[in-house]
């Protein structure tokens, strides 16, 4: 039998988009002698849809387009479509009540057959940790009394899994023992750095306790925050890969499944970690900026690493005719800032401008001069100048309908070496999960590739002076970040310990890190929770970073 696993770029909220992509990719399917298609997770409308899931007509409007994608592939005779969707059960009940939040909403699979809905199965396991907060919206196919669902194709009997279940025992070895001879997993399982590793160790596990082959199925693309990296895939009873998607990529994977049980398809290569990172930055730039229309996208060019990396992740996402940048140097600004910028803008071909903010920032400190006689200059004319930076940006934005990008890396945001209504002005935050030291290894990973510049010429992109300089903010003379934070190498182990791991400070000091270092890193995170909170919507490629992983209170006395 020839299965075709349907990993395809999904929007939220576009029912009849959705529907349309995967009908598409089912007919051509059944058109080159697939009898199974499998969408992924949520696939007609699209995930995560938070809480539009509370919403009536949402529910409803998806009830109307699942059975209308029925009927249209009902003349695709003995094709099997197997697509994930929200399921509501009995009535909404009472709006007034909190119990609507859960009134018998499943997170489900359909099997579409014959014009109609074959079959329904409800997830079981539902996961409510990192981004995941699916208790709020759904309740379990188990704490229902909703048993496995088992179909057959062409004698071979197909048992239903979405995402979380088949990380536990339970749900698959019900599917066994109901007779199933091939796992079918749905999944829409948010990027992080090892994750596909991670998931592919967990379903070749799987499949070698139950002694079944697994298919998974897997969305692609961005939606707001979390990027979906596709690289579906198939193994066999013994948990050995046997077939694989492209990372990033749309694809319809197509794997044949013969008299001996096993699959078999291409087997595309996982990319390095830096690669990966790499396509989710594009990825989740392209699909932000694209889903919500936005026409392109403006950068604060500084002439430093973080800005650049940005600007070279954004030609990639959108080409150059839809990237501008603007360098707006101050009185602190070194010569060496603005011919690197002036020379990274020309080598990817993308719109340059200056605009000085020296006479700004005179006017600025002329008018507060009789609010700050006989008080000492100090970070409050700092941030200043990002201030009139970010002004100036934004005065772009409105104009063109262009979205600013911001360029704080995670370090950065961690620490509050940034500034509100400054350089945390803009619409989307590329890096705010890419802590300092990843910053320099993707800029170093980018410049080994071989890339085409504007001028026709092959090179590095990102000038190397951007990268081997010492970073600075460059607001009062001779700055460098390292004048007030420890060293990024440093900075960055103690951030990853102690808020993506969770490490106590006394666990990090016994771990060799200084006290002194300890102290002050996780002191800055916590005084900074304001600062985060008033941040852009950013990018997500670690498993814990600041928003829908981080939910930690501004007003807090604990701190340990």
């Amino acid at each position: 039998m020839k299965v075709v696993l349907a990993q395809f770029n999904a929007t939220v909220g576009d029912l009849t988009g959705n529907a349309g992509r995967i009908a598409q990719v089912a007919r051509q399917a059944y058109a080159d002698g697939a009898r199974l298609v499998v969408a992924p997770e949520l696939a007609l409308c699209g995930y995560p849809p938070e809480d539009l899931l509370l919403r009536p007509a949402f529910m409803q409007a998806c009830r109307e387009v699942l059975l209308g994608l029925a009927r249209e592939l009902a003349d695709c005779v003995g094709l099997h479509v197997v697509v994930g969707h929200p399921y509501q059960l009995g009535e909404q009940g009472d709006l007034r009540s909190k119990s609507h939040l859960v009134q018998m909403r499943l997170n489900a699979a359909s099997v579409l057959h014959g014009g109609q809905v074959l079959a329904t199965y409800c997830k079981r396991e539902l996961p409510n940790y990192q981004v995941f907060d699916e208790r709020r919206y759904f309740v379990s196919g188990r704490d229902l009394g909703l048993g496995p669902v088992v179909f057959e194709v062409d004698g071979l009997r197909v048992g239903l899994l979405i995402c979380e279940d088949a990380w536990f025992d339970e749900p698959a070895q019900s599917a066994l023992t109901a007779g199933a001879e091939v796992l079918c997993v749905l999944n829409a399982s948010p990027f992080h750095t090892d994750k596909a590793d991670e998931r592919e160790s967990r379903m070749s596990a799987r499949a070698r306790a139950t002694g079944l082959p697994l298919l998974y199925a897997h969305l692609v693309g961005g939606q707001d925050e979390v990027v979906f990296d596709g690289a579906s895939f198939a193994v066999d009873a013994a948990g050995r890969i046997s077939a694989r998607a492209a990372s990033f990529a749309e694809e319809a994977l197509a794997i044949e499944i013969g008299a001996d049980r096993v699959p078999r398809g291409r087997i595309e290569p996982l990319p390095p970690m830096e690669q990966q990172v790499w396509q989710a930055l594009v990825t989740g730039v392209r699909d932000y900026i694209g889903k919500n229309g936005f026409p392109g996208a403006i950068i604060g060019l500084s002439g430093g690493i973080d800005s650049a990396l940005v600007l070279a992740v954004a030609v990639d996402a959108l080409g150059a005719d839809r990237v501008r940048t603007v360098m707006m140097p101050s009185p602190y600004t070194a010569d060496i800032s603005w011919l690197d910028a002036r020379d990274m803008a020309a080598r990817l071909g993308v719109r340059y401008d200056e605009i000085a903010i020296a006479p700004m920032f005179d006017a600025f400190r002329a008018a507060l001069a009789p609010q700050f006689s006989g008080l000492p200059e100090d970070a409050t004319e700092e941030n200043l100048q990002a201030r009139i930076r970010g002004t100036l940006l934004m005065a772009l934005s409105n104009k063109s309908g262009w979205i600013v990008l911001t360029t704080g890396n995670k370090s950065e945001m961690a620490t509050g070496y940034c500034t509100l209504y400054g350089d945390m002005a803009g619409g989307f935050a590329v890096i705010k999960d890419v802590a300092k030291t990843l910053v320099y290894r993707l800029a170093a990973w980018k410049n080994a590739q071989p890339t085409r510049r504007a001028d026709g010429s092959s090179g590095p992109v990102i000038p190397e002076r951007i990268i081997t300089r010492p970073p600075s903010a460059e607001l009062r003379p001779d700055q460098t970040d390292q004048d007030s934070l420890p060293p990024y190498e440093v900075l960055d182990a103690i951030l990853a310990r102690y808020m993506e791991d969770d490490q106590g400070i006394e666990a990090i000091v016994a771990a060799g890190y200084a006290r002194a270092d300890v102290e002050k890193v996780t002191r800055l995170i916590k005084l900074n929770e304001y600062k985060r909170r008033q941040a852009p919507v950013g990018i997500r490629i670690t498993h814990r970073a600041f928003g829908r992983d981080w939910r930690y209170p501004i007003t807090s006395k604990f701190r340990a």
